[in-house]
Protein backbone atom coordinates (compact mmCIF):
# COMPACT_ATOMS: atom_id res chain seq x y z
CA UNK A 1 0.00 0.00 0.00
CA UNK A 2 1.43 3.36 -0.76
CA UNK A 3 1.59 5.53 2.51
CA UNK A 4 -0.59 8.25 0.72
CA UNK A 5 -3.43 5.60 0.13
CA UNK A 6 -5.05 5.99 3.81
CA UNK A 7 -5.19 9.96 4.05
CA UNK A 8 -8.59 10.33 1.43
CA UNK A 9 -10.55 7.75 3.49
CA UNK A 10 -9.19 9.31 7.12
CA UNK A 11 -10.74 13.04 5.52
CA UNK A 12 -13.72 11.35 4.40
CA UNK A 13 -14.23 9.52 7.99
CA UNK A 14 -13.57 12.71 9.91
CA UNK A 15 -16.09 14.79 7.66
CA UNK A 16 -18.54 12.40 8.09
CA UNK A 17 -18.45 11.77 11.89
CA UNK A 18 -18.21 15.19 12.00
CA UNK A 19 -21.49 15.91 10.16
CA UNK A 20 -23.25 13.31 12.34
CA UNK A 21 -23.88 15.58 14.47
CA UNK A 22 -25.67 18.01 12.29
CA UNK A 23 -27.68 15.19 11.11
CA UNK A 24 -29.37 14.07 14.20
CA UNK A 25 -30.31 17.48 14.61
CA UNK A 26 -31.99 17.44 11.25
CA UNK A 27 -33.92 13.81 11.64
CA UNK A 28 -35.30 15.23 14.97
CA UNK A 29 -37.24 16.91 12.91
CA UNK A 30 -39.57 13.92 12.45
CA UNK A 31 -38.11 11.14 14.68
CA UNK A 32 -37.64 10.74 18.75
CA UNK A 33 -34.39 10.13 19.99
CA UNK A 34 -35.28 6.75 19.96
CA UNK A 35 -36.18 6.59 15.79
CA UNK A 36 -32.67 8.44 15.44
CA UNK A 37 -31.22 5.85 16.95
CA UNK A 38 -32.92 3.00 15.21
CA UNK A 39 -32.74 4.44 11.76
CA UNK A 40 -29.17 4.87 11.45
CA UNK A 41 -28.50 1.42 13.14
CA UNK A 42 -31.17 -0.24 11.01
CA UNK A 43 -29.45 1.49 7.27
CA UNK A 44 -25.67 1.01 8.95
CA UNK A 45 -27.10 -2.77 9.54
CA UNK A 46 -27.96 -3.14 5.95
CA UNK A 47 -25.70 -1.59 4.11
CA UNK A 48 -22.45 -3.77 6.32
CA UNK A 49 -25.16 -6.80 5.58
CA UNK A 50 -24.57 -6.41 2.01
CA UNK A 51 -20.69 -5.60 1.74
CA UNK A 52 -19.94 -8.52 4.22
CA UNK A 53 -21.80 -10.95 1.12
CA UNK A 54 -20.80 -9.16 -0.96
CA UNK A 55 -17.13 -9.99 0.22
CA UNK A 56 -17.98 -13.47 1.09
CA UNK A 57 -17.64 -12.56 4.85
CA UNK A 58 -19.44 -14.58 7.50
CA UNK A 59 -21.12 -13.59 10.44
CA UNK A 60 -19.86 -14.56 13.95
CA UNK A 61 -21.22 -18.16 14.36
CA UNK A 62 -21.31 -19.05 18.32
CA UNK A 63 -23.43 -17.68 21.41
CA UNK A 64 -20.27 -16.06 23.08
CA UNK A 65 -19.39 -13.63 20.49
CA UNK A 66 -23.08 -12.89 19.81
CA UNK A 67 -23.21 -11.92 23.33
CA UNK A 68 -19.93 -9.98 23.56
CA UNK A 69 -21.13 -8.47 20.11
CA UNK A 70 -24.30 -7.94 22.02
CA UNK A 71 -22.51 -5.90 25.13
CA UNK A 72 -20.81 -3.54 22.39
CA UNK A 73 -23.79 -2.51 20.58
CA UNK A 74 -25.00 -1.37 24.13
CA UNK A 75 -22.23 0.54 24.45
CA UNK A 76 -21.21 2.02 20.88
CA UNK A 77 -24.72 2.08 19.58
CA UNK A 78 -28.31 1.84 21.75
CA UNK A 79 -27.13 3.96 24.58
CA UNK A 80 -25.22 6.62 22.98
CA UNK A 81 -27.47 6.44 19.61
CA UNK A 82 -31.31 7.23 22.10
CA UNK A 83 -28.36 9.45 24.55
CA UNK A 84 -26.88 11.86 21.33
CA UNK A 85 -30.30 12.09 20.04
CA UNK A 86 -31.93 13.29 23.35
CA UNK A 87 -29.03 15.45 24.27
CA UNK A 88 -29.30 17.28 20.63
CA UNK A 89 -33.14 18.52 21.38
CA UNK A 90 -31.87 20.44 24.59
CA UNK A 91 -28.17 21.32 23.36
CA UNK A 92 -25.86 21.99 20.07
CA UNK A 93 -24.66 20.18 17.83
CA UNK A 94 -22.00 21.96 18.06
CA UNK A 95 -22.07 20.96 21.52
CA UNK A 96 -22.40 17.18 20.70
CA UNK A 97 -19.33 16.92 18.62
CA UNK A 98 -16.98 19.03 21.27
CA UNK A 99 -17.80 16.87 24.21
CA UNK A 100 -17.63 13.57 21.63
CA UNK A 101 -13.87 14.38 21.73
CA UNK A 102 -13.37 13.47 25.11
CA UNK A 103 -14.15 9.89 24.13
CA UNK A 104 -10.55 8.82 23.93
CA UNK A 105 -10.26 10.43 27.41
CA UNK A 106 -13.17 7.74 28.63
CA UNK A 107 -11.39 5.33 27.42
CA UNK A 108 -8.60 5.83 28.91
CA UNK A 109 -10.15 6.23 32.67
CA UNK A 110 -11.91 2.72 31.81
CA UNK A 111 -8.47 1.04 30.72
CA UNK A 112 -6.40 2.53 33.93
CA UNK A 113 -9.09 1.80 36.56
CA UNK A 114 -11.28 -1.01 35.68
CA UNK A 115 -8.90 -2.85 32.74
CA UNK A 116 -5.41 -2.07 34.12
CA UNK A 117 -2.34 -3.73 33.74
CA UNK A 118 0.40 -1.69 33.79
CA UNK A 119 1.08 1.86 36.20
CA UNK A 120 -0.22 4.90 35.42
CA UNK A 121 2.10 7.56 34.32
CA UNK A 122 2.67 11.16 34.54
CA UNK A 123 1.47 12.20 31.09
CA UNK A 124 -1.73 10.08 31.20
CA UNK A 125 -2.82 11.42 35.09
CA UNK A 126 -1.22 15.23 33.22
CA UNK A 127 -3.91 14.66 30.20
CA UNK A 128 -6.64 13.12 32.58
CA UNK A 129 -6.67 16.85 34.43
CA UNK A 130 -6.27 18.96 31.15
CA UNK A 131 -9.59 16.72 29.53
CA UNK A 132 -11.75 17.35 32.56
CA UNK A 133 -10.22 21.16 32.46
CA UNK A 134 -11.74 21.53 29.20
CA UNK A 135 -14.78 19.77 29.42
CA UNK A 136 -15.34 22.04 32.59
CA UNK A 137 -14.78 25.16 29.84
CA UNK A 138 -16.85 23.72 27.18
CA UNK A 139 -20.17 23.94 29.91
CA UNK A 140 -18.84 27.52 31.23
CA UNK A 141 -19.31 25.66 34.32
CA UNK A 142 -18.32 29.50 36.21
CA UNK A 143 -21.75 30.18 34.85
CA UNK A 144 -23.81 26.55 35.99
CA UNK A 145 -23.48 25.25 32.11
CA UNK A 146 -23.84 28.54 30.04
CA UNK A 147 -27.45 28.41 28.40
CA UNK A 148 -27.02 24.56 27.47
CA UNK A 149 -29.70 22.34 29.50
CA UNK A 150 -28.48 20.49 32.20
CA UNK A 151 -30.01 16.82 31.37
CA UNK A 152 -28.63 17.60 27.84
CA UNK A 153 -25.06 18.01 29.30
CA UNK A 154 -25.46 15.06 31.79
CA UNK A 155 -26.54 12.87 28.14
CA UNK A 156 -23.45 13.45 26.39
CA UNK A 157 -21.45 12.73 29.19
CA UNK A 158 -23.05 9.84 29.39
CA UNK A 159 -23.21 8.69 26.11
CA UNK A 160 -19.29 9.32 26.22
CA UNK A 161 -18.71 7.18 28.76
CA UNK A 162 -20.12 4.32 26.75
CA UNK A 163 -18.10 5.13 24.08
CA UNK A 164 -15.13 4.75 27.09
CA UNK A 165 -16.04 1.34 28.18
CA UNK A 166 -16.71 -0.34 24.90
CA UNK A 167 -13.34 -0.06 23.64
CA UNK A 168 -11.31 -1.98 26.48
CA UNK A 169 -14.54 -4.66 26.10
CA UNK A 170 -13.76 -4.81 22.42
CA UNK A 171 -10.04 -5.46 22.84
CA UNK A 172 -10.13 -7.81 25.96
CA UNK A 173 -12.98 -10.22 24.28
CA UNK A 174 -13.37 -9.60 20.59
CA UNK A 175 -9.89 -8.57 19.39
CA UNK A 176 -7.88 -12.25 20.22
CA UNK A 177 -10.89 -14.22 18.20
CA UNK A 178 -8.81 -12.38 14.71
CA UNK A 179 -12.39 -12.36 13.22
CA UNK A 180 -12.68 -9.95 10.29
CA UNK A 181 -14.03 -6.43 11.56
CA UNK A 182 -16.67 -6.40 8.55
CA UNK A 183 -17.98 -9.10 10.10
CA UNK A 184 -17.61 -7.63 14.03
CA UNK A 185 -18.92 -4.56 13.14
CA UNK A 186 -22.34 -6.25 10.75
CA UNK A 187 -23.17 -8.59 13.97
CA UNK A 188 -22.60 -5.48 16.17
CA UNK A 189 -24.48 -2.68 14.30
CA UNK A 190 -27.56 -5.37 13.49
CA UNK A 191 -27.55 -6.62 17.03
CA UNK A 192 -28.35 -2.43 17.63
CA UNK A 193 -30.68 -2.27 15.31
CA UNK A 194 -32.83 -5.47 16.47
CA UNK A 195 -32.67 -4.35 19.87
CA UNK A 196 -33.93 -0.57 19.32
CA UNK A 197 -37.04 -2.20 16.67
CA UNK A 198 -39.39 -2.99 19.58
CA UNK A 199 -38.67 0.48 21.29
CA UNK A 200 -39.23 1.94 17.79
CA UNK A 201 -42.58 0.36 17.16
CA UNK A 202 -43.80 2.19 20.05
CA UNK A 203 -42.70 5.79 20.16
CA UNK A 204 -39.82 5.71 16.91
CA UNK A 205 -42.23 8.53 14.49
CA UNK A 206 -42.42 12.32 16.24
CA UNK A 207 -44.83 13.85 13.41
CA UNK A 208 -45.99 12.68 10.01
CA UNK A 209 -43.38 14.77 7.73
CA UNK A 210 -41.13 13.77 5.82
CA UNK A 211 -39.26 16.78 4.02
CA UNK A 212 -36.13 15.98 1.68
CA UNK A 213 -33.13 17.66 3.78
CA UNK A 214 -34.33 15.09 7.06
CA UNK A 215 -34.50 12.30 5.13
CA UNK A 216 -31.52 12.05 3.33
CA UNK A 217 -29.43 13.42 6.38
CA UNK A 218 -30.80 10.18 8.21
CA UNK A 219 -29.85 8.07 5.40
CA UNK A 220 -26.54 9.66 5.42
CA UNK A 221 -26.17 8.74 9.06
CA UNK A 222 -26.95 5.34 8.57
CA UNK A 223 -25.54 4.65 5.65
CA UNK A 224 -22.08 6.56 5.78
CA UNK A 225 -22.09 7.14 9.84
CA UNK A 226 -22.93 3.57 11.06
CA UNK A 227 -22.02 1.71 8.03
CA UNK A 228 -19.33 2.79 5.86
CA UNK A 229 -17.78 4.46 8.14
CA UNK A 230 -16.42 0.67 10.15
CA UNK A 231 -14.81 -0.24 7.05
CA UNK A 232 -13.14 3.08 6.59
CA UNK A 233 -12.10 3.08 9.68
CA UNK A 234 -10.40 -0.71 9.81
CA UNK A 235 -9.16 0.33 6.46
CA UNK A 236 -7.00 3.46 8.44
CA UNK A 237 -5.48 0.92 11.14
CA UNK A 238 -4.74 -1.50 8.01
CA UNK A 239 -2.92 0.91 5.99
CA UNK A 240 -1.32 3.22 8.13
CA UNK A 241 -1.54 1.74 12.01
CA UNK A 242 -3.98 1.92 15.11
CA UNK A 243 -2.39 5.48 16.69
CA UNK A 244 -3.20 7.02 12.84
CA UNK A 245 -6.55 6.20 12.62
CA UNK A 246 -7.09 6.76 16.74
CA UNK A 247 -6.61 10.31 15.70
CA UNK A 248 -9.85 11.33 13.50
CA UNK A 249 -10.80 12.02 16.90
CA UNK A 250 -8.82 15.49 16.67
CA UNK A 251 -10.69 15.96 13.47
CA UNK A 252 -14.45 15.52 13.64
CA UNK A 253 -14.90 18.25 16.41
CA UNK A 254 -13.74 21.21 14.22
CA UNK A 255 -15.94 19.51 11.47
CA UNK A 256 -18.62 19.49 14.09
CA UNK A 257 -18.16 22.98 15.09
CA UNK A 258 -18.28 24.29 11.36
CA UNK A 259 -21.38 22.45 10.28
CA UNK A 260 -23.00 23.71 13.01
CA UNK A 261 -21.94 27.16 12.76
CA UNK A 262 -22.41 27.17 8.58
CA UNK A 263 -25.78 25.17 8.25
CA UNK A 264 -27.73 25.22 11.30
CA UNK A 265 -26.49 29.37 12.13
CA UNK A 266 -25.78 27.97 15.71
CA UNK A 267 -24.21 30.38 17.72
CA UNK A 268 -20.59 29.04 19.34
CA UNK A 269 -19.72 31.23 22.70
CA UNK A 270 -15.70 31.63 23.29
CA UNK A 271 -15.46 29.06 25.80
CA UNK A 272 -16.57 26.17 23.48
CA UNK A 273 -13.84 26.00 21.01
CA UNK A 274 -10.91 26.89 23.60
CA UNK A 275 -12.19 24.23 26.05
CA UNK A 276 -12.34 21.50 22.86
CA UNK A 277 -8.61 22.70 22.16
CA UNK A 278 -8.31 21.76 25.66
CA UNK A 279 -9.74 19.16 25.53
CA UNK A 280 -7.99 17.85 22.64
CA UNK A 281 -4.48 18.41 23.91
CA UNK A 282 -5.38 16.56 26.79
CA UNK A 283 -6.49 13.60 24.60
CA UNK A 284 -2.92 14.04 22.84
CA UNK A 285 -0.94 14.47 26.15
CA UNK A 286 -2.60 11.16 27.74
CA UNK A 287 -1.67 9.09 25.01
CA UNK A 288 2.05 9.98 25.01
CA UNK A 289 1.57 12.08 21.25
CA UNK A 290 3.70 15.08 22.56
CA UNK A 291 6.14 13.43 24.33
CA UNK A 292 6.68 11.18 20.87
CA UNK A 293 7.20 14.45 18.80
CA UNK A 294 9.64 16.01 21.38
CA UNK A 295 11.45 12.60 21.59
CA UNK A 296 11.50 12.67 17.48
Amino acid sequence: MKQKSWLPIYLALGIVWGCSFIFIKLGLEFLTPVGVAFGRCALGAMILLLIIKIRGISLPSDRRTWFVLWIVSLLLNVFPGVLFAYAEQRVTSVLAGIINACTPLSTLIFILFFFRSEKIALHQILGLSLGGIGVLTVLGIWKGIGSNSISGSVALLAAITCYGLSFPIIRKYLTPLNLRAESLAAGQVTAAAITLLPFYLMNGIAKDEYRMGPVFAMVALGVFGSGIAYIWNFQIVERAGSSIASSVTYLTPVVAVFVGWVFLGEKISWHEPLGGAIVLLGAATSQGRLKRKVRG
